[in-house]
């Protein structure tokens, strides 16, 4: 099975793309698609789209895997990447994707056992997981990396083949 992790943001989006097969990790792809300030919004929101979307039909996944946001001050920014989320699920829900939503605890979980394991605990996993030479940069692309890993370890995938 083919999993595309995402971390949502606007202006970085960190993405990775894992195969997981016989309970071991195959490192496909992972990086990041990133915004500036020079955009405007709507603009800002066509590009990761697109990007995402070209990235998708070019690894052809069998799920998105993608974290739920989790903010308790900042109002505007929840409502920005919120909006940008919205885009990146819609770029795999446009190609047939299976969607996965991931709280951050259940990403600790998957990735590390423990939910509330720090940024640091996570990334060494992901690495050791992956079987890294160092950890990925921006610790974006590590996360998305992780929500692929929660994924894969959820148990959920088998309900993607019967599907099929």
């Amino acid at each position: 099975m083919v999993i595309f992790g995402i971390d949502p943001g606007i202006a970085i989006v960190g993405y990775g793309v894992l195969e997981y097969k016989g309970n071991k990790f195959r490192v496909i792809d992972y990086g990041s698609v990133q915004t500036t300030n020079g955009n405007n919004f709507p603009t800002r929101l066509k590009i990761v789209y697109d990007e995402i979307s070209l990235l998708l039909d070019k690894h052809k996944p069998d799920a998105l895997a993608i974290e739920e946001l989790f903010f308790n001050k900042n109002v505007k920014t929840a409502i920005t990447i919120g909006q940008a989320r919205g885009a990146q699920i819609l770029a795999a829900v446009n190609k047939g994707i299976e969607v996965y939503e991931y709280t951050p605890l259940q990403v600790k979980q998957g990735v590390v056992g423990y939910g509330r394991a720090d940024k640091r605990q996570i990334q060494e996993m992901v690495k050791i997981l992956l079987n890294l030479d160092k950890i990925p940069k921006p610790d974006d692309v590590a996360d998305a990396l992780a929500v692929a890993i929660c994924h894969a370890h959820s148990g959920n995938f088998r309900d993607l083949f019967k599907m099929k």
